[in-house]
């Protein structure tokens, strides 16, 4: 049986690579191959479909759209024959799970749910690192990854929702009243979400009493709007929101991340959250379905994140 329209499938793969990353120099580090080695393949199988598949700038590679529906015709293809190729030697997809999670919620809010994973699912074995942007699966050998959907999701990459961010003010309840009374408390940044005031303000059109407003500069200052509020910046989110659980002064933290502390009574937020417009999901280089560990991962993480929407009386209306 002949197939005259098919295209050397040698081609394929470098070709599909090469779209997912948009790069030639991702793509061959993937395939651990050369770059050259990836340029003549994607050459080649554009001869042989007469037309060009990538918009070529001096420092950029862009799929056009024909080449997007080829390549995810062929990701498709190879899914359904590593499935079969599975189906057909008996071997289940097993081994440790690499789970990739962007830190802070890594720290404060999966590792202490890890004993549940482990009750609930014995036979999985995940293996933690931290990490954020988009995430390089075959570069970083990651399974999965939960990132906050500030970034387009990567071509070729599942991606299925988890949760809504929602953000405000939180403090040590012994400086909750004092905030709320307008006396000065330290307003606590972080490099990594610069701009986390200045979003919970554009959202809510209000800033809380008390407070200095957003300094430039790292070092605590002192504003003419608020001459005893000093202001402190930490090089991680992580440490932020630790320095508020001690009582240094008022961050903005994210629900999801303050939850258990909240829960604890070591945190207070007497202004309540606000959904930001972004939230957390779970990303693969194919459906879940399509790996058991992946899969019950999902499922185990849907069940811990239903809880993570602020009950009504402590979301934050527009003022």
């Amino acid at each position: 049986m002949t197939r005259p329209d098919l295209p050397p499938l040698n081609t394929l793969l470098p070709f599909e690579a090469t779209v997912r990353h948009a790069s030639m120099t991702r793509a061959a580090r993937e395939l651990h191959v050369t770059h050259g080695a990836v340029s003549r393949q994607v050459q080649n199988l554009e001869k042989a479909l007469g037309t060009p598949l990538f918009e070529r700038g001096p420092r950029s590679l862009r799929p056009t759209p024909q080449a997007r529906r080829l390549a995810a015709a062929v990701r498709e293809a190879l899914d359904t024959i590593e499935e079969a190729a599975r189906e057909v030697s008996g071997r289940e997809r097993g081994g440790p799970l690499a789970l990739s999670c962007e830190p802070t919620l890594l720290m404060r809010w999966l590792i202490p749910r890890l004993p549940d994973l482990a009750a609930r699912h014995p036979e999985l074995t995940v293996h933690l690192s931290a990490g954020g942007g988009p995430p390089a699966f075959a570069r970083d050998t990651v399974d999965a990854a939960v990132r906050r959907d500030d970034f387009p999701v990567p071509e070729g990459v599942n991606r299925v929702p988890l949760f809504e961010e929602w953000i405000g003010p939180v403090c040590h309840p012994q400086l909750a009243e004092q905030l709320l009374h307008g006396g000065p408390v330290t307003r606590l940044h972080t490099a990594t979400r610069p701009s986390a005031w200045d979003d919970w303000r554009r959202l809510t059109g209000r800033a809380p009493t008390g407070t200095a407003r957003p300094s430039e500069t790292s070092e605590p200052s002192q504003t003419p709007e608020s001459p005893e509020s000093p202001e402190q910046t930490f090089e991680h989110f992580y440490l932020a929101l630790q320095a508020a659980v001690a009582g240094v002064g008022v961050a903005v933290g994210p629900y999801a991340m303050v939850h258990d502390d909240l829960v604890r009574g070591q945190l207070a937020a007497p202004y309540g959250f606000v959904a930001d417009g972004t939230g957390y999901g779970l990303l693969s280089p194919r459906p879940p379905e399509r790996d058991p560990r992946v899969a019950a991962l999902l499922g185990w993480l849907r069940a811990q994140t239903a809880s993570l929407t602020p009950p009504a009386g402590s979301r934050s209306g527009l003022s």
